[in-house]
Formats: C-alpha cells, structure tokens, sequence
C-alpha cells in the first residue's frame, strides 16, 4: 500500500504547479492525519529526535524552530512533546494550517510556497529547521536549501527526513538534491552533520534523515 493510494488522486504526480499541490492538501486536510496513522507513519517523530539530538543541551525552551512544510502540525506536535515550544511553522496549503492552528502550538504559521522565493521571515531568525516529508514529487525542491539556510542562525541546524527512495526516483531529486547539498557545503553555508537511512517512514518504506549544520 502506499500513501499515493491514500491520499487525493495525484497528490504526488510531479507535473503538478505548487499551487494545484496545495489545493489537493487543502482538500486533504480533513483525513489527513488518520490515513497517515493507518500508515504507522513515523517521519514527523524521526524528524524532532533528530532536531532534538542536534541541539543537544540547548534550553528547549527557548530556542526558535521553524516547522518546513508543517501540514496539520504533527511534527510540531512531536517538537512539543520534547519540550520546545518557540515554534512557527510555513505551509503552501492554508487548510493544512488551519488544522495546524487548532492545536496551539505554533506562535505563528505563514502560508507560503517554500522555494527560491523569500519568505517572510528575517535573516538568522531560527535555531533550527525541521522538515518532515516535505521532499516529495511535486513538493519542495532542491532551489529552496539557501532560502532554509538563510532563516536559520549560524550554528543552527536544519533536519530534513523523507522518503529514502526519493532520492532516485524522482527526477527533481536525482542527481540534483544531495549534490546541490554538497555545493553549499563547498560554497560555505553549511555542512554535513549526518545522513542516516532508517526503516519504517511508513509501512515498508525506508527514511532518510539529514541533519546539517549552518555556518
């Protein structure tokens, strides 16, 4: 079974515009979270430990997290839970979001495409990123990473999880994602803490985490 089968018929075609991708969530957003728990879906849970991880002994709460590609806020969720509680969150589907916002865990929540395009959001305004299943067909690219690392503190963390098998079958991933990655640890932005594959994302779908450092 896979969540394709689940969701909205062609949520995860990848010739769909970020516009028609946010209306099929919009959509979506009602059943979201229980199709997603039939799944036994772990990312969201993978995702803040790796953030958790990351910032080590920092006073959870007190440091700024920005929840990439939120949804209905179960990562935020999960973030809570680890004890931080300074967390905005960005979303292109504003019903997704306004799932998000019942729970009352965000202190703000902007409805925007993430990509090259500049949020709304200051420079170095972050401690750290996490992004839960947001690298998908038809979702985030690899032109967003400068925007990501542009938000976040220097020494800031940005963790990203996804399905591991993305890496090689969709088009805009393959032999573009990690060495664009890699490009901006040359270039000095960032660098590599950890790249882990670990089992059950979903079902018997392998995840990947990566875990990098701001500069």
């Amino acid at each position: 079974m896979s969540v394709q089968k689940k969701g909205p018929s062609g949520i995860s075609d990848p010739k769909l515009n970020p516009e028609m991708t946010a209306k099929h969530y919009d959509n979506w957003s009602g059943y979201y979270e229980k199709e997603y728990s039939q799944l036994n879906y772990t990312a969201h849970r993978v995702c803040a430990g790796a953030v958790a991880k990351a910032l080590g002994g920092s006073d959870r709460g007190k440091v700024r997290i920005f929840d990439v590609a939120a949804g209905t806020g179960l990562c935020g969720e999960e973030l809570v839970q680890l004890g931080f509680t300074d967390i905005d969150g960005v979303d292109g589907s504003q019903d997704m979001l306004n799932q998000a916002e019942r729970k009352q865990i965000y202190k703000r929540l902007i409805c925007d495409f993430v990509g090259p395009n500049r949020l709304d959001v200051e420079n170095d305004t972050y401690d750290a990123i996490a992004c839960a299943s947001g690298f998908a067909p038809s979702h985030l690219k690899e032109d967003c990473l400068p925007e990501l690392i542009r938000v976040v503190k220097p020494g800031g963390y940005i963790v990203i999880t996804f399905r591991e098998e993305y890496l090689y079958t969709v088009e805009h991933y393959k032999d573009k994602l990690e060495p664009t990655m890699a490009r901006l640890q040359n270039d000095g932005l960032w660098e590599r803490v950890s790249r882990e594959v670990f089992p059950g994302f979903y079902e018997d779908k392998d995840g990947i985490t990566f875990v990098y450092k701001v500069l």
